[in-house]
């Protein structure tokens, strides 16, 4: 049976950092990303208020603006080997993540089968955000359902790769998972841990033998 891995975007494949932080900072507007991220962290917020206070602060937002903020950003390095590898396997790779979706979905160039955010309107912005677009630590179980009958594939068969709090369900839905550069909310639920900067050695824990 095949595989899926599932990995998460924030603090996972972007090491210390967010999409709306690298977005932000496009714009001079990085030290308010970066209250509202330690916000949500602590629970203070959630995701649908998060994502409408990023949304008013991206007023000026155009795609050059995102371009610079993907390219810019701080990856871990390797991901595009591992998914690479995990394709060459017969085997399946997703991102899902709360980050917007017009920043997530770019991740299928590099070898992602899929990937999903939370649904904001098209940059620039002439619409609010729908709340009910914005996804949860519940919805990352839903959208890994969704995969799993896409792929063909059980629950048993998938490997979460994560780092805080919206990974916590996920974590708890599937066999194996992988604590990437973790905070605490993930301390006693992951089958194993990495610390480190290059995904390879993330991916190797949970690895099936050749």
């Amino acid at each position: 049976m095949a595989q899926l891995h599932l990995f998460d975007l924030d603090g996972t494949l972007l090491h210390g950092s967010s999409a709306p932080v690298e977005i932000s900072r496009q714009l001079g507007l990085e030290a308010e990303t970066v209250a509202l991220d330690q916000a949500i962290s602590a629970g203070l917020i959630g995701p649908p208020e998060y994502a409408t206070r990023v949304h008013a602060l991206w007023s000026e937002l155009t795609e050059a603006h995102v371009t610079a903020a993907f390219k810019g950003a701080p990856w871990m390095s390797g991901i595009e080997h591992v998914w690479a590898e995990i394709r060459a396997n017969g085997d399946y790779c997703a991102v899902i993540s709360l980050s917007p979706s017009f920043f997530v979905e770019r991740l299928t160039g590099w070898g992602a089968h899929a990937a999903h955010g939370s649904l904001f309107p098209t940059v620039p912005f002439t619409e609010a955000v729908d709340p009910a677009g914005i996804l949860s630590s519940a919805a990352k179980v839903q959208i890994a359902d969704r995969l799993c009958e896409e792929f063909g594939v059980g629950r048993a068969d998938c490997v979460a790769y994560g780092d805080s709090l919206s990974d916590r369900d996920l974590f708890g839905a599937v066999p194996v998972s992988v604590a990437v550069n973790a905070d605490r909310h993930l301390e006693g639920l992951a089958t194993h841990s990495y610390v480190g900067l290059d995904l390879w050695g993330a991916y190797e824990l949970a690895r099936r033998p050749q």
